[in-house]
């Protein structure tokens, strides 16, 4: 009987790792035979779906990009229109575009649609014939830089936003960071490669892991439109703030030395500077970043489908995938990593709309002094604190996800932001006592 028994326990056990075996095998096979490639990619493809034909499984998820229901406390894919939300934001951006139209970002997907709509660009509809020029197409889509190739940059970077939206039509995609000979990451925009060499760096040296950051980096950074560049004068030319250095400091120093201003503010006449996102350079103030955590290992993580491990092309919030986003290194449970996340983000917040009503109300009692006859004399150092100020305010709410990247980071901005508003404020008391 014994016999019977470890005779038949014994088939079972081979039997199952026959199976196993055999599954391995399999799973092999397809992870083997899985990027036999159906065409050929040319060097400018912009076509997402025709990377998709050898890239399947990455051009699934990708799509999924269109997903626009996932919402959390500070951000998400849904669009939401944050000047109905907080109409402070259009007396901080008096006399500016931003002032017209603020939406929240959607999915990449939406990249090239959603800069056509904005009233910025004299939407809605895709009328597009707004001021803008065409550099503001860069970040947009895979176009860009197959247009650069063909034409040039600085032929690319000439005339007005609409212009260029015939031949702009593809969303942001695989061309935006991929080569198409060997999938291998790469850079596509110059503006990244001459801020390297700006601070004496050579971006060809990047490993692989920092390139998992620094594709996102191309697009997801503080950014001005140079128009006095010896050779390229009048031409928008696109150009990263740091030659002094990537913090908020550095970058507002060089913009104080160059004297530059994006526009220039409507009732406080404040000389101003409009934060693009600068999340790259906050990421790097941060404990992940300091880790070796690149932006793709949160945002786009590694997938298996059988015997395939992929990375997940639907760039998203961690927060809508936490088990492969955040559970890969933290064992704590789903909702309390969330819990800590908003923990984080509520408290910044809280000090960030702080200085959002300072501001407020320097603009007005700025204004206030211009109309009781304040000299330019006078208003020049408010005028200054307020810049600062703001700036500080902005590069803390621009810099999507900040309050998480870099939380100490960002306490410190927005923290010296309030000292500079209360310095303005202080300054104006006084000179309305006297006008008054």
């Amino acid at each position: 009987m014994k016999n019977w028994i470890l005779f038949i326990v014994t088939a079972v056990v081979v039997f199952l790792l026959g199976m196993l075996a055999s599954s391995v095998i399999n799973r092999k096979s397809e992870a083997k035979f899985a990027y036999v490639p159906k065409v050929e990619i040319s060097e400018n493809e912009p076509r997402n779906e025709v990377w998709g034909k050898n890239f399947p499984k990455e051009y699934q998820s990708y799509i999924q990009t269109l997903d626009t229901t996932f919402q959390s406390y500070q951000g998400g894919s849904k669009m939401i229109d944050l000047l109905e939300e907080d109409p402070r934001l259009v007396i901080l951006w008096a006399g500016y575009g931003f002032s017209k139209d603020y939406n929240q970002g959607r999915g990449h997907y939406y990249a090239v649609e959603d800069l056509q709509n904005t009233l910025r660009t004299g939407g809605p509809k895709g009328k597009g014939d707004g001021p803008m020029p065409s550099t503001c197409w860069t970040c947009k889509s895979p176009d860009v830089p197959r247009l650069m190739n063909e034409h040039g940059v600085d032929e690319f970077y000439k005339g007005k936003w609409a212009d260029k939206g015939s031949e702009v039509v593809d969303p942001i995609g695989c061309a935006d960071c991929h080569d198409s000979k060997d999938m291998s990451l790469q850079v596509t925009r110059p503006a990244l490669i001459e801020a390297f060499e700006e601070m004496g760096k050579d971006i060809n040296q990047a490993t692989h892991q920092e390139m998992r950051s620094l594709v996102c980096a191309q697009c997801h950074v503080e950014y001005y439109f140079n128009k006095n560049i010896p050779g390229k004068e009048g031409i928008p030319y696109l150009v990263f703030p740091w030659k002094n250095g990537m913090s908020s400091d550095d970058m507002e120093k060089y913009y104080d030395d160059i004297e530059f201003s994006d526009w220039t503010h409507k009732l406080s006449k404040a000389p101003m500077l409009k934060a693009q996102h600068p999340g790259y350079e906050v990421y790097l103030t941060g404990v992940h970043a300091d880790r070796g955590v690149s932006c793709a290992d949160c945002h786009m993580p590694y997938k298996t489908e059988g015997g395939q491990k992929f990375t997940d092309h639907k760039i998203q919030s961690p927060l809508n995938n936490v088990a492969n986003s955040c559970q890969v290194c933290h064992r704590q449970e789903a909702n309390k990593l969330i819990e800590n996340v908003y923990t984080r983000q509520k408290k910044s917040t809280e000090s960030r709309l702080k200085l959002e009503d300072a501001l407020v109300k320097a603009h007005i009692e700025a204004k206030k002094a211009w109309d009781l006859g304040a000299t330019e004399v006078q208003m020049k150092d408010i005028l200054t604190d307020i810049r600062h100020a703001q700036w500080r305010w902005d590069y803390a709410a621009a810099s999507h996800g900040g309050s998480f990247h870099s939380p100490v980071e960002i306490g410190r901005v927005i923290s010296s932001g309030l000292d500079a508003a209360a310095e303005a404020r202080i300054k104006l008391s006084r000179l309305l006592a006297v006008r008054i």
